[in-house]
C-alpha cells in the first residue's frame, strides 16, 4: 500500500494533500468499502502534523462522500455508489399549514437528490434527545425547528443536544439560536423584530383605524417577544394599541383593527368573525383583521385574509440550496405584510 508523505515544498496545503491521497486510494480500490482509516491521533503522530489538519482532511473526505464516521469507532471507507442519495432527517416541532409549505418547497427543491424522513418533537426537549440519540450517525443532514419552551434550563439543554450534531450536518429552520456556536446552517425569522418591519408598510392604513387590538394566547411561545415589538411600533408611530389574551364581545368595536397572533383557522379568528357578523360589522372596511403567518388557505378565507409573515416557501428553498451546494450559511428570511380583503 502506497505510503503518504507530506510534501513541504508544495504550495498545496497539507490537508488537501491528505484529501488527494485518500481520494486516489479509495477510487483505485486500494482502500475497500468498510475498511477503517488510520485514527486522527495515529495519522498526526506518524506524519508529525497537527491533529486539526487530519481532522480537516477527514471532514472534507466525509463531505465528499468518500468516508463515514461512527462515534467511538473512527473513520471508514463509505460505499461509492453513484446512485447513493443523501439522507435527511427533518425534526419539526409540529406540522401546521405553513410548516407544510416549508416542507413541500424543501422536498420540491431537493427532488430525487435525497431520501427524507420527517418526525415531530412537539416542542419537547425529551423527544429531541430521543431522536438525536437514535439517529446521530444515521443521516447526512439534520433539519430542525428549534422551538422549545423559553425556560433557561430547557434552552441550555436544547443547545447542548444540538451541539452534538456536527455543524456540517445541521440546519436550523424558522429560528436562529445565537448562543449555539459553530458553522451550521440557519434559515430563520426574527420573532423579536420582524413584526415591526411587517407593520411598517401599512402605517397609514393602520392610522385610518382608531385602535390596533393585538390578540395572543398566554401559551404562545414567542407571544411576549412579538407583543413587545408591536408595542414599540405603535409607540413610534403614535398608534393606539390594546393587548388581549382572548376574543370577548366587549373588544369588538367599529373602526378598529385586530392582529391575531395565533390564527391559523383557530378559535380566536373564528370567534372574532362571528362576533363581527353579530354586530353587522363588515370585515375589511368597518373592522380590519390581520393574521400572523401565511398559508395557501389565506387567499380564500374571508375573500382574502391579510397576513404578516415570513416567507416559508423561500425558507424551504434556501434550506435545500445549502444541502445541494454543500455550503452552510445563516440567512434571515424576508418578513412582510400581504394585503388582502380583510385589511
Amino acid at each position: 500500500m502506497k505510503r503518504f508523505s507530506v510534501n513541504y515544498a508544495s504550495k498545496v496545503p497539507v490537508y488537501k494533500q491528505l484529501v488527494g491521497h485518500y481520494e486516489s486510494m479509495i477510487k483505485s480500490g486500494v482502500y475497500k468499502v468498510g475498511q477503517t482509516l488510520p485514527s486522527m491521533n495515529e495519522l498526526s503522530g506518524s506524519l508529525d502534523i497537527s491533529k486539526e489538519t487530519v481532522k480537516k482532511a477527514y471532514s472534507v473526505l466525509r463531505d465528499k462522500g468518500y468516508v463515514e464516521a461512527k462515534q467511538g469507532k473512527g473513520f471508514y471507507v463509505a460505499p461509492q455508489s453513484a446512485d447513493r442519495k443523501l439522507t435527511v432527517l427533518v425534526l419539526f416541532d409540529k406540522l401546521s399549514q405553513y410548516k407544510q409549505v416549508l416542507f413541500d418547497s424543501f422536498t420540491e427543491r431537493m427532488g430525487d437528490e435525497a431520501e427524507i424522513t420527517i418526525r415531530l418533537h412537539n416542542q419537547s426537549v425529551d423527544l429531541l434527545e430521543y431522536y438525536i440519540n437514535e439517529n446521530l450517525d444515521n443521516y447526512d443532514y439534520y433539519i430542525i425547528t428549534p422551538h422549545f419552551p423559553l425556560d433557561e434550563k430547557i434552552q441550555k439543554r436544547a443547545l447542548k443536544l444540538l451541539g452534538r450534531i456536527p455543524n456540517r450536518k445541521l440546519i436550523l429552520v424558522d429560528r436562529y439560536l445565537k448562543d449555539l456556536p459553530g458553522n451550521y446552517g440557519a434559515v430563520y425569522q426574527d420573532f423579536e423584530n420582524d413584526i415591526y418591519e411587517g407593520l411598517s408598510g401599512a402605517t397609514d392604513r393602520l392610522k385610518a383605524y382608531s385602535k390596533l387590538n393585538v390578540i395572543t394566547l398566554q401559551s404562545s411561545l414567542y407571544g411576549p417577544y412579538i407583543q413587545k415589538s408591536v408595542a414599540a411600533f405603535c409607540k413610534d408611530h403614535d398608534i393606539p394599541a390594546e393587548f388581549h389574551t382572548s376574543v370577548t364581545p366587549d373588544i369588538i368595536r367599529k373602526n378598529e383593527v385586530y392582529l391575531i397572533l395565533n390564527s391559523q383557522l383557530n378559535s380566536e379568528l373564528i370567534e372574532l368573525v362571528r362576533r363581527a357578523r353579530e354586530l353587522n360589522l363588515e370585515v375589511g372596511s368597518e373592522i380590519g383583521i390581520i393574521s400572523y403567518n401565511e398559508s395557501p388557505t389565506n387567499e380564500i378565507i374571508l375573500n382574502g385574509l391579510t397576513t404578516v409573515s415570513t416567507d416559508f416557501r423561500r425558507m424551504g428553498q434556501l434550506t435545500a440550496k445549502m444541502i445541494h451546494d454543500r455550503t452552510m450559511m445563516k440567512i434571515k428570511c424576508d418578513f412582510h405584510m400581504i394585503r388582502r380583503h380583510t385589511f
